[in-house]
């Protein structure tokens, strides 16, 4: 069982609560957010499971917010492949040692970011081939990072899908994606008081994010999620090459 101590759970429910309310705002921001340092702090194999989680728990709270604008055969057209690399992904996920997963899971993160952060002069996934791209890209990077989202951002930046109904859809695509990738590696084993901390994080900043989502301009948002991921990632990385 997973016990963090006490500074590590205040810094889980930092992440939490901004990974959540940035959820909201940006309908990405939990996984980018708050994944990386999820592991670093509980480990790569525990931490993309309890990512998994929580991440489930606030795309169904936005799901229900925003469900009238969800595109349905979009969210299958992505989730479709991704359900399926999550088979290879989950076996990635049990076999790596873990300080080589957190490096993998962390690079891919970074590779990610940075992608999504060029995707301007990138716009390569559009039609349904850069769906499916996508969507395999998104479920393996789910499963063993905890973090889908960069790919899924590039698709829409690629195509210019519109924020409000991109926002509504990947909820629904990622509901899909999260409860899959937990079936496939089975619940974290964590102690009460993470559960508490975290579950309590994810509500305040949910609520939070609801508040702020008319308020905070998209392309910033996505550049504080940008930047935050960054730091978790990098840390992430260092963290396992120093133990192996």
């Amino acid at each position: 069982m997973a016990d963090p101590g006490v500074v590590g759970l205040a810094l889980i429910a930092v992440a939490v609560l901004v990974g959540a309310g940035t959820q909201r705002i940006t309908g990405l921001g939990f996984a980018l957010v708050s994944a990386p340092f999820l592991v670093l702090l509980l480990g790569p194999f525990t931490g993309v499971l309890l990512a998994n989680a929580l991440s489930l728990v606030s795309n169904l709270v936005v799901l229900a917010q925003t469900r009238r604008a969800v595109e349905t055969r979009r969210a299958l057209l992505l989730a479709v492949p991704a359900l399926i690399a999550i088979v290879p992904g989950a076996w990635v996920a049990r076999t790596l040692p873990a300080p080589l997963l957190a490096i993998t899971a962390g690079g891919l993160v970074l590779v990610a970011l940075i992608a999504v952060l060029a995707s301007e002069r990138a716009r390569v996934l559009r039609g349904t081939p850069g769906a499916v791209t996508a969507g395999v890209m998104s479920g393996f990077m789910n499963v063993t990072a905890g973090v889908g989202g960069p790919a899924i951002s590039l698709y829409a930046l690629s195509t210019g899908w519109a924020h409000r109904s991109f926002v509504a859809t990947v909820q629904l695509y990622f509901v899909l994606l999260n409860a899959a990738s937990i079936a496939a590696k089975g619940w974290p084993d964590l102690s009460p008081a993470t559960w508490v901390v975290a579950g309590g994080a994810l509500a305040l900043g949910a609520a939070a994010g609801h508040r702020l989502a008319r308020l905070v301009p998209p392309d910033r948002a996505r550049a504080l999620v940008a930047f935050l991921a960054i730091l978790g990632s990098a840390a992430t990385v260092g963290k396992a090459l120093v133990e192996l």
